[in-house]
């Protein structure tokens, strides 16, 4: 793997879905950690940074609810609320989809999963991923900059009568005309 391979989490509990989804995203040169279990998954999801998750909804408590895998999502959204994650199921449902959209997944995806349907949706979903954090590291840099007042350098006697007029006129919406010398 490149160094700037994107990382997808992997959580099923079927070791031939596990293998099938590896050997997919290995060819289209991602990077896949993959866990069986739901509590694996959050550990895998605390000590390393995943650009997307694509997750199971059942587990081992049953087969058809999908409590698990809703459970897993919650986890994984508290963990890192920025994260992609797409669910999948063989047991799908209106009922199910719509909650797990409304606890956060990014997509839904039903098994038998289309490669290049679940391809597409996984490229996608990391393009979000990325530029909802690049959002936020600009909203943060915007609120330092808002929060910090401009310094500017006027020391001199001949600018404080401009500085003086800058204080009175820099509250209004008035236009301003500078003419003189500069530099």
């Amino acid at each position: 793997m490149t160094n700037n391979a994107k990382r997808i989490l992997v959580a099923d509990d079927h070791p031939d879905v596990i293998a099938a989804l590896q050997l997919l995203f290995k060819a289209e040169n991602y990077d896949v950690s993959s866990s069986s279990h739901p509590a694996e998954a959050l550990e895998l999801a605390k000590s390393s940074e995943f650009d997307v998750a694509l997750i199971d909804l059942n587990y081992s408590e049953d087969t058809t609810s999908g409590s698990e895998g809703l459970r897993l999502l919650g986890q994984l959204r508290e963990i890192n609320p920025g994260l992609p994650v797409i669910v999948m199921t063989a047991w799908s449902s209106v009922r199910v989809a719509v909650e797990a959209m409304h606890e956060g997944a990014g997509d839904f995806v039903e098994k038998p999963w289309d490669n290049q349907r679940l391809l597409s949706i996984v490229r996608n979903q990391i393009a979000l991923g990325e530029a909802r954090r690049s959002e936020q590291r600009l909203a943060a840099e915007n609120a330092i900059l808002r929060g910090s007042e401009p310094e500017f350098i006027a020391r001199s006697a001949a600018m404080q009568p401009v500085m003086k007029l800058l204080q009175r006129v820099a509250p209004s919406r008035a236009n301003v005309l500078i003419t003189g010398e500069h530099g």
